[in-house]
């Protein structure tokens, strides 16, 4: 791969980083029963899962979870989202690079991360209190897969110019 291209990737990558972090701030529902939220950070992971594949959407995932709860003053879950997000971001580049079903990849993916949600919310406080989350994570999780499904097909339309 030349210079010009691992640039582009890498410039890809980095606003999908920002714009995790970005969106998943401005865009924000508070869920009282829950310990959490619902917001747009994972629109930007799968996004960048399907278009730069398992690796970076794992680093973007990963690293925005992080940095977003830090930020948002959710830091008792900073690491259980650096795994949750980077799982996601992970398993969706690496389900779509090897089956190219973009449903499959993103529905497995988001099953991942309320998985990972439920045990980190099990483990803080009670397996109540995880059960409580779980729809509140399928709702950000398909909201976030549905954004991607719109915006993948521009993004590769216009690949060759991008990346």
């Amino acid at each position: 791969m030349d210079s010009k291209i691992r640039l582009r990737r890498l410039i890809f990558g980095a606003l999908m980083m920002a714009l995790t972090v970005v969106l998943g701030r401005i865009f924000i529902i508070p869920i009282p029963w829950t310990h959490g939220n619902i917001n747009l950070c994972d629109a930007c992971i799968l996004i960048c899962a399907l278009v730069l594949g398992p690796v970076p959407g794992a680093i973007v995932g990963g690293l925005g979870g992080l940095l977003l709860d830090l930020i948002s003053g959710y830091s008792q879950y900073m690491v259980f989202s650096l795994i949750a997000h980077g799982l996601e971001g992970f398993i969706a580049g690496w389900l779509f690079k090897k089956y190219h079903r973009q449903p499959v990849a993103l529905g497995l993916a988001i099953l991942v991360m309320v998985i990972c949600y439920f045990a980190a919310d099990s483990f803080l406080y009670t397996p109540v209190v995880g059960a409580l989350g779980i729809p509140t994570n399928l709702i950000q999780g398909i909201v976030g897969a549905i954004v991607a499904l719109v915006v993948v097909p521009q993004v590769k339309k216009y690949r060759e110019k991008l990346l």
